[in-house]
């Protein structure tokens, strides 16, 4: 079993935290984005984002146009309309070399979908060119959140590691077959049996050479930080959990060498601050240790790890919910000096926006330094990053 030691960590302000970064919109014309995923879908060096509007029900693709441009809206193509789109991720499924997106619904639809790009590069920003199909094995089978690409078998195209929330929820894989727009040749795996799944992503936990499933499950008696051990595509994937079971957990980010020169799971804690998991030379125990959030912000969203102010060192972006009555929604922590228990607030985002997601960082104005990617739902700020002042002339 896990051994979970508790620290103690400090919050002081910071001359100027409360100055907001300038904030950019991409895209403001739907209702509720829900979430950011990066890929490079055109081969021209940025990062481009998907998104799914939960209230609009539609799944968008907005083209990056480069730092000149990146102030300005950027070129978006509705790429699918469903229902309660929670997440939206982008892989090529069928191999041919266009991007296609997966969309994971929730709510009536409880569906996961794949959205397929034209193969011609001059149709991928044409709408009616894409087309939308429904994983025959997840039809309203569960309340989906959450999708990764990922290569299980070995076999094939690339399969996906699916996770959801409600009742008879899960982490499970999508199988691809030999023709993956055959979608009722798609096979789903149930590995674990879940609550509510927030994060999901690939990383070698164990540094056998393979990737593993790192996770948050926010709900239920299965509630905290785990990891899958990926045993291969025939038998089951052993759960290790990490920390978290008594706290309501929410995304998540590894980071290599963070404190004291070890890697960490950094995860926001809904009502509890940041919850830091340190993992020990042995691999066998992580510590876990807490972070309060500064006062006069939201509860704990998304989380991202980055040296913000190119002083060396690690920062932690986080962003929030239920920021109302003028509470920040998203901010910064630097250490304060060498110590890793002295922490400095520094405002982002300002009183502006009540509900955020996921946190992205990337040089967006290639300036030198790490930008906020991020999206809100409630004030429908919509798909938005925050100029980083470091470097600004």
């Amino acid at each position: 079993m896990n051994r979970l030691v508790l620290l103690a960590f400090f919050l002081t302000p910071s001359i100027g935290s409360a100055e907001p970064w300038i904030r950019h919109t991409i895209d403001d014309s739907s209702r509720g984005a829900d979430g950011v995923r990066l890929a490079d879908v055109n081969d021209d060096g940025f990062l481009d984002v998907a998104t799914g509007w939960e209230e609009g029900g539609q799944v968008r693709v907005y083209l990056n146009p480069g730092p000149k441009e990146s102030r300005s809206r950027w070129p978006l193509i509705i790429v699918g309309n469903v229902q309660s789109p929670e997440d939206a991720v982008f892989a090529d499924l069928d191999g041919d070399g266009a991007v296609d997106v997966v969309s994971c619904c929730e709510g009536k639809d409880r569906t996961v979908y794949v959205h397929w790009a034209p193969t011609r590069p001059a149709d991928y920003g044409r709408a009616e060119a894409w087309q939308t199909s429904a994983f025959d094995c997840t039809e309203r089978k569960q309340m989906w959140m959450y999708a990764l690409p990922m290569q299980i078998d070995a076999a094939r195209g690339i399969d996906l590691v699916v996770g959801s929330k409600g009742k008879d929820a899960s982490i499970g894989w999508l199988e691809a077959p030999a023709q993956p727009r055959d979608m009722g040749g798609w096979k789903f795996h149930r590995l674990y049996q879940a609550g509510w799944i927030m994060s999901l992503q690939a990383h070698d936990m164990d540094g056998d050479g393979d990737l593993d499933v790192l996770a948050s499950d926010r709900k239920g008696s299965t509630r905290g930080v785990l990891w899958l051990e990926n045993r291969g595509p025939a038998v089951a994937w052993p759960a290790h959990r990490l920390g978290g079971s008594d706290r309501e957990v929410m995304f998540l980010s590894l980071a290599d060498r963070f404190l004291r020169g070890r890697r960490h799971v950094v995860c926001a804690v809904r009502g509890r601050g940041i919850m830091l998991l340190e993992e020990t030379p042995t691999a066998e125990n992580w510590h876990l240790s807490e972070l309060p959030l500064p006062a006069g912000c939201g509860t704990g969203k998304g989380i991202a790890v980055g040296d913000i102010d190119l002083d060396g060192h690690s920062d932690i972006v986080f962003s929030c919910e239920s920021a109302n009555a003028n509470k920040s929604g998203v901010r910064w922590l630097a250490r304060r000096d060498n110590s890793s228990t002295s922490w400095r607030s520094h405002e982002i985002s300002g009183p502006v926006g009540v509900k955020f997601d996921r946190v992205e960082l990337l040089d967006l104005d290639a300036d030198g330094d790490l930008d906020v990617l991020t999206c809100e739902e409630r004030k429908n700020l919509g798909v938005i990053w925050y100029e980083n002042p470091t470097r600004t002339p």
